[in-house]
């Protein structure tokens, strides 16, 4: 894959980071995409091409507006030449009952967790086509295959990246294009260890107890599955080992989904 050019969307922190690290890492040129300090995402950006040699690159397009879409996609192009690597990542959460749901905060999910990438997909997915080579990867969740309580948006946005993967792959078979969905389980992330903090606090336990019952609770294995291993997942379905896999989830939940 070496040469080859990936946008990552939330790739500032968390499962988008430790993806585009790890494509870096196998040679690819990273347009990195999310919010945080700028000094921080700086260093990020500097890092990656110093230890692995490849370009590395920088846009901070708010994933809610389609305009700001279409020209990470146009700063990639003119920075790198194309993208022959989509990975959308970018993601948020908010928990409540459905009749307590602000809508705000329901079009705020969709819009991120759902909309986005189908804005990126068609911005990337044609050219991919044309030059008959692309890798679409859209990260979804175990929460895209089953559901859970106060997470109505979260879970319909990710159970509608699944069916977008489906025709996205369908749409591009045959092209040398394909479009696969990666569905973890629990990641020891920011917004999963906000709600830890949440849990713990509400029930007045420690973050370690917190962190156990939520894990006993949905994952049998009782272990995060790691960014790491998210990273190394993305570069299989980047690679020729993935070539005429498309349309499917390859899920790393600790057989949660299993149940």
């Amino acid at each position: 894959m070496r040469g080859r050019t990936a946008i990552v969307t939330g790739s500032t922190s968390g499962i988008g980071k430790g993806i585009a690290t790890a494509l870096a890492e196998a040679g690819v040129n990273v347009m990195l995409n999310g919010f945080g300090d700028a000094g921080e995402i700086e260093a990020l950006r500097a890092d990656l091409e110093a230890r692995f040699k490849i370009g590395a690159a920088y846009h901070g397009a708010d994933m809610t507006k389609p305009e700001e879409i279409r020209d990470l996609v146009a700063a990639t192009e003119a920075r790198f030449g194309q993208v022959d690597i989509l990975v959308n990542n970018a993601g948020i959460q908010h928990t409540d009952l459905i009749e307590d749901f602000p809508d705000d905060r329901w079009d705020a999910v969709i819009a991120i967790n759902l909309s986005s990438s189908f804005h990126t997909t068609k911005a990337v997915v044609g050219g991919m086509k044309q030059r008959g080579w692309g890798r679409i990867v859209n990260i979804s969740s175990v929460h895209g295959l089953v559901a859970s309580v106060q997470k109505v948006a979260y879970i319909a946005a990710k159970h509608g990246l699944i069916g977008m993967t489906k025709v996205t792959a369908l749409e591009a078979a045959g092209s040398g294009v394909t479009c696969n969905a990666i569905c973890p389980g629990w990641v020891k992330t920011p917004l999963v260890m906000a709600q830890i903090e949440a849990r713990a606090e509400r029930d007045g336990i420690s973050i370690e107890q917190a962190t156990s019952t939520l894990l006993g609770e949905k994952q049998p294995s009782e272990q995060f599955t790691t960014i790491e291993q998210l990273g190394a997942a993305a570069v299989f379905l980047c690679g020729d080992a993935a070539a005429n896999m498309s349309g499917t989830t390859l899920t790393l939940d600790g057989a949660w989904s299993a149940q």
